[in-house]
């Protein structure tokens, strides 16, 4: 499952998106566009907000708002969130393959300090035929770890939905046809 997860860290590419899912991306402009765009130089914040998407390479975000920050050491972090019932989004392919690794949730949050991705209320992260899904998903770069709980994190925002975290894995394809039986 850690595969599937480890791209859900590209979701903030501008964010100084570390390098799992295509790397080539990290070389491509980055472009965004929306509704909307306010920025703070003084505090170094820039809000983007309607009908947000962002592209890079094969790498795209979609959201009602997207909030890039910048702390004084150079650290960004990036915040893309959507209204209604509507979910924020990523999607992109996979490093060396032609699978797209695909997440959304209300709240999708990258950390360029701790290089963690946070994906809060109604998470889903999707690559292949895999999937989980919880209230909340959180990837771990550095040391290349996952958790995803049907409850929020101590101190996050939201009210946990009642259920349980989910995960379909499919089995390793040895690239065989199936033998008639």
């Amino acid at each position: 499952m850690k595969r599937l997860l480890a791209a859900a860290l590209a979701t903030f590419a501008v964010c100084a998106a570390p390098a799992f899912a295509e790397r080539s991306d990290r070389e491509q402009p980055v472009n965004i566009e929306a509704d909307r765009l306010t920025v703070d130089d003084r505090n170094k914040v820039h809000v983007f907000e309607g009908n947000v998407v962002l592209t890079q390479g094969t790498l795209i975000i979609r959201g009602d708002k997207l909030v890039v920050t910048q702390d004084a050491a150079g650290f960004q972090n990036g915040v893309a969130t959507a209204a209604g019932e509507r979910l924020a989004s990523f999607r992109q392919r996979r490093e060396g393959s032609t699978e797209y690794v695909e997440g959304k949730a209300e709240r999708i949050e990258y950390d360029s300090r701790t290089e963690k991705a946070r994906l809060f209320n109604r998470a889903e992260v999707r690559s292949g035929g895999d999937q989980v899904s919880g209230h909340y998903i959180e990837y771990d770069a550095i040391t290349e770890n996952y958790l995803a709980t049907n409850a929020p994190q101590a101190g996050s925002p939201g009210t946990a939905p009642g259920g349980r975290v989910r995960a379909v894995i499919q089995p390793k394809s040895d690239g065989q046809p199936a033998s008639p039986q």
